[in-house]
Order: C-alpha cells, then structure tokens, then sequence
C-alpha cells in the first residue's frame, strides 16, 4: 500500500522529474523540479494554491515516483522526452503534433537529387526549410527537376549506369538520364550548383534563361515548345512572390506570439530563414484560468522545440517566460550553436512579434466554435465511449481485424487511435506465420500474441537504457482494446493477456445482419449506442479504418503473388536471368526447345543455371505437366 505520507519523507532535496499516478496507476501529471522534495511537498499543503485544475489533479494522486538527476537542466530534457511520450491528462499540451517538410539536395552522391524530406539528418545532404506546406515543397521539388532535368530515380550511379533503360521522365525531356551516362558528372553538378542557387532565392539566371528559350522557340515557330517555358517561367515568378523579405540581417529566427481566454489558447509562429518568411503555423493548447502566459510559452516552447529536427539561432516572444535562461542553455545544446531567447522592444522586430499577436487573436476568435466542433468528434467522443464502458482517462486505443480469401495469405492489421485521431505512425501489418486456412481465432491468437510480446521486449530494452528517451511504438500499451467482432474474438483477446499477465480492458464492436455497427460487447455483456452520438461515429470510424487497413495490406500481398512466373519456380533463376531468357525466346515454348548450350549462351546465364532450366521443363514434362500456365507477369 503506497503511503503517501511517509512517501513525502523520502523525497530528496535533489533536481529530477516526478510522475503522478491516479488509482488505475494511469500517468496523470509530470513535473520536473530544483528541489524534488520541496516541489512535491507543496501539492499536498492545504495552504498552497495552484489553481482548480492542480486541485482536482491532486484528489487523484493514488502514488507518485520520481527519477534523479545531476541538474535541473538534465531533468527538463527527461520532462519533455516523458510528456511527449506519455501525454499525461493535466499537463498542458499541445493539441496536435506537426512535423514539418524540407527540400534535401543529396550533395553526397556522385548525381545528386532533389527530394521532399520529413527529417533532417546528419549526412551530406544539404537541406533547406522546415516548409510549413508540404504541397507547396512537393510542388517545389517538381519544379526543380524539371527545370534542370535531374534524377529523380533511386538507382545508384555510376554503379549502376547502363544496366536498365532509361525511364519515361527522359522520354518526356524532365530527365537528362545521368543513368545511361548522357551526361558528364561535370555537368550535371552544375545544374545542381544552379537548383542550390534557385533554392537559396537567386531566381534571376533561370528567368532569364526561360525567357529567352521562350522567345527563341516562338520565333521558330516552335509553339508548343514556347507554352510550355512560359508555363514553367509561370511557376517560378509564383514561387517567386511567396517569398517575402521581412528583415534584412539574413538571420534564422521564429516569432512566437499568444491569444488566450479562460480555456484555450492559440500559439502563433512565424518561421524566418534566410531572412525570408517562409511560412506560419498555429498550435491550439488547452489551458486552465489560472495558467499565466509566460508560464503557457515557457511549456509551449519545452514541447515545440523538444519535437522538431530544427532549432533557429533566435526565438523572439512578445513577453518574459519561465526558466528564460535554462531554455536557452536547453535548446543551444539541441542545436549545437548559441539560441538567443528575446523580448523586442523596438523596430522590425517588434511589428513582427504584433503581427504574430495579431495572428494568434484572430485564429482564436475565429476558429473557437471549429475547436470545440473537432474537439467534440475526438477527445469527446473518446470520452463518451469511456463513460460506456466505465473505464477513465481513455487516450490510446487498437483495434485489430484479419483478412483473407480462403485461407489464402492471411494477414492481421493492428491501428491505434491517440485522443480520437488515428496515428498512422503506429500503424502495424502482420502477416501469419502459423496459421494455415481460414482460422481468424487462431490467426488473431498470434497477432495479439507477436504485437504484445514484442511490447514486453521493448520495455525490458527501455529499462536497461534507464529511460534515454529512445521509445518504440510497441512499447505503448494501449488504454482499450477494441476487436472487430463479438464475444468470440474478445475472448481470444483476453486469454493472450493471461497468458501474457497483462491486464488492458478489451471490448468487441458488433455488427448486426447487415454488417453495420449495432453496439460494444464488453464483460460479457452487449451495451447498445445511440447511433446519433459521437462516440458510435468514432467506433464506426475505428471498425473501418481497421478494415481498410487490413484489406489493403492483403490486396498488396494477392498483386505481388500473381505476378509470377513458373521461371521463378527454377532454382537459380532470378528476375534478371528471368528478363534475358524472355528477351532472347520471347515465349515459354521457345525456352523449352532449347538445349543446355543455347541456353547457357543467354546473357547473364551459366552452364549450370542453363542446365536447371533444361531439367525443370524436362522433370515436368514426365509428370505430365506440360501444360505449365503462366500467371501474371513472366
């Protein structure tokens, strides 16, 4: 029994994090502190006042831990790495996760290319943004490589230079076909030392150029030529007009400015690289009355910059926050070079930091009802479904569904909900290994069995890194387990958490005759749903993602078994043995007539792959196959 009294004695008088626990030993609140001791003894003072949402926060601690650590910046670091994996209900949170798009140029590879990225990585790419527009970049990157003819395949060159035709973006001219070596390495780097230059705003030499081969195609009469270096001259002064200069130092920097009212809260940003704004973003937080701005920015600014790959030299705020110089110290060692944290008072960048304000009043004014609206058919609808089901604090949910024609390659598919929106993230495909036939009990027996041993393996990694940080999805259980299906497909569920020693809610999601969501199976008994809430739109939505998800995964599967072809059946013969047989006999009946020196004549065979292929058709013609049928493809 954890006694919460003599627990508080043991407190030390040392920085680190400490976690709340409620009754379901859910995680309810993370917190980090100077002084764990004096921190965690004041929420439970009847003197001290943190506001209503703290005192309803302490009426559930059932128990708290805490982690030591050398400083309080290490126990910020640990704080954010622990808020974002586990969401705890009263910590103040970001309502949706955003990563956002870069242009990379793959300045490592003999011929480089220009490619949409989600990540920044430490090679020898050059990357430009973040882009708060992933149509915008995707646009961008197809821009580029039209107007410079570059590589846009994976081929590794000049490794594999001539072993495959070109593909169809030479035949339309968008490709100089580095792959077949019509261009010279020289060359084609100076196209890529000229999309650089584009990329870094430099749009003067392609206008001009595209201009000019415009005229020139028009004046040869060459219209169709002309339409189309108008249209790409177009696209350029468009991509062009979006950039706006808004400071001249050429400096990397993010305005950060706040709306709120008694509940929400609106986080605006502006993003400036080069000295150029490049794009805005806005983030809804939930709040309560009591929290204070500089206390909202301080936590925004933990969960932002703890999240995305990219740090700007200078972050500017239109007040003081919280912990201002820990911050910086944090984010310069994220970075790998000083971050200045700064509060304006004069000139271009205190319009700036207006301008954002202004941003952040509007998107809250205008945008509450929509809030509430989304909020309504996620957190709440969640939230309705846990009132069903009596179960508190609902966040992660899986359901899980089986797919197969016949028996015929089945497959499990596991989806995850996080506050009622789907994470595709976590998403899992798996395909059975110890089933055979149309068995879906034995088929999701090894499904829930391989997803949650695989969890347990996780953890025990988890725990031997003392909580670096480093999370895999499977390690996150989930809240409830929702199985497409009644009480037969709960039970399966149920008895592979015995046997696991798990212990998770799990329910079913009926369907009636017409295959149509009717209600939950859950404790052995069916609870019906108001089919007009928001809470039977969400399990509907859950149930058919499940599906989709499971269908597409087996359909992926049947493609990739009918194109096949009884060579692959050969020991020794693969595609590009395969592809030179077809190419120089052109039919099946032609390969077969053929003897072992003819064969082995073939490029890329040998005598002793000749002689498997003369074998195979000999061996099938004893058996009376000669009626071997290709499917799919050969």
């Amino acid at each position: 029994m954890f006694d919460v009294a003599e627990e508080l004695k043991k407190l030390p008088d040392q920085p680190g994090v400490y976690i709340m626990h409620d009754a379901r030993d859910a995680i309810i609140y993370i917190g980090k502190a100077l002084s764990l001791r004096k921190r965690v003894h004041q929420y439970f003072q009847a003197s001290h006042n943190e506001g209503i949402k703290k005192a309803q926060m302490v009426k559930q601690i059932a128990r708290f831990e805490y982690i030591i650590t050398d400083s309080e910046l290490e126990a910020l670091v640990l704080e954010c790495n622990l808020i974002k994996e586990h969401r705890p209900k009263y910590n103040t949170m970001l309502r949706d996760d955003k990563t956002y798009p870069y242009i990379r140029v793959t300045l490592g590879e003999d011929f480089p290319r220009v490619l949409f990225s989600r990540l920044q990585k430490k090679d020898k790419s050059r990357y430009f943004g973040p882009y708060t527009s992933a149509g915008a970049v995707k646009d961008t990157v197809e821009l580029i490589n039209k107007l410079y003819l570059l590589r846009t395949c994976s081929r590794i060159l000049p490794r594999d230079t001539g072993k495959e035709r070109p593909c169809l973006n030479y035949h339309i001219h968008q490709c100089s076909a580095p792959c077949q070596g019509y261009i010279e390495k020289e060359e084609y780097r100076k196209r890529i030392d000229a999309a650089v230059e584009f990329l870094n705003g430099n749009y003067t030499p392609i206008l001009k150029s595209l201009e000019q081969k415009m005229t020139e195609a028009s004046e040869r009469m060459e219209f169709e030529k002309a339409i189309e270096y108008r249209e790409l001259l177009g696209s350029v002064k468009k991509i062009a007009q979006k950039q706006k200069i808004t400071h001249n130092d050429g400096e990397d920097k993010d305005i950060i400015a706040l709306a709120q009212d008694d509940t929400d809260a609106v986080v605006q940003v502006f993003f400036i690289r080069e000295g150029k704004l490049i794009g805005r973003d806005h983030f809804y937080i939930k709040i309560g009355a009591e929290n204070e701005k500089g206390q909202i920015l301080s936590t925004f600014i933990k969960q932002f910059y703890s999240g995305t790959p990219y740090i700007p030299r200078e972050i500017m705020l239109p007040q003081e926050i919280e912990e201002h110089d820990m911050l910086e110290e944090w984010m310069s060692g994220r970075r790998g070079g000083r971050v200045h944290i700064r509060i304006p008072q004069k000139g271009m960048k205190e319009k700036l930091v207006e301008l954002a304000q202004k941003n952040a009043e509007l998107v809250l004014s205008q945008d509450k009802e929509k809030l509430k609206r989304e909020e309504g058919r996620t957190i709440g609808a969640l939230k309705e479904i846990g009132k069903l089901l009596d179960l508190d604090g609902l966040s992660r949910v899986e359901a899980y569904d089986i797919s197969n024609i016949n028996g015929f390659e089945t497959v499990g598919s596991m989806i995850v909900y996080e506050k009622g929106k789907p994470k595709r993230s976590d998403y899992r495909k798996f395909k059975l290994r110890t089933v055979t036939g149309p068995d879906d009990y034995a088929s999701m027996h090894e499904v829930l069995t391989r997803r949650f041993l695989h969890g347990m393996k996780e953890k025990e990694e988890l725990l031997k890194k003392e909580l670096s940080g480093e999370y895999g999805s499977f390690s996150r259980f989930p809240d409830l387990i929702m199985m497409d299906g009644g009480r037969g497909q709960v039970n399966i569920c149920l008895k592979v958490l015995e046997e696991l020693g798990l212990s998770i809610p799990v329910c079913g999601m009926v369907k009636d005759d017409n295959h149509r969501t009717r209600g939950l199976y859950y404790n052995n008994v069916e609870i019906p749903i108001d089919k007009n809430s928001e809470g039977f739109k969400l399990i509907t939505r859950i149930q058919d993602e499940a599906h989709r998800f499971a269908i597409e995964y087996h359909r992926s599967l049947r493609s990739k078994e009918q194109v096949h072809s009884v060579l692959d059946d050969i020991p020794g013969i693969g595609p590009s043995r395969r592809k030179a047989l077809m190419k120089k006999y052109q039919s099946l009946d032609a390969i077969k007539a053929a003897d072992t020196a003819d064969l082995a004549a073939t490029d890329s065979m040998n005598e002793k792959a000749a002689a498997a292929v003369y074998l195979f058709f000999r061996q099938a013609e004893n058996k009376g196959a000669s009626d071997i049928e290709e499917s799919g493809e050969v």
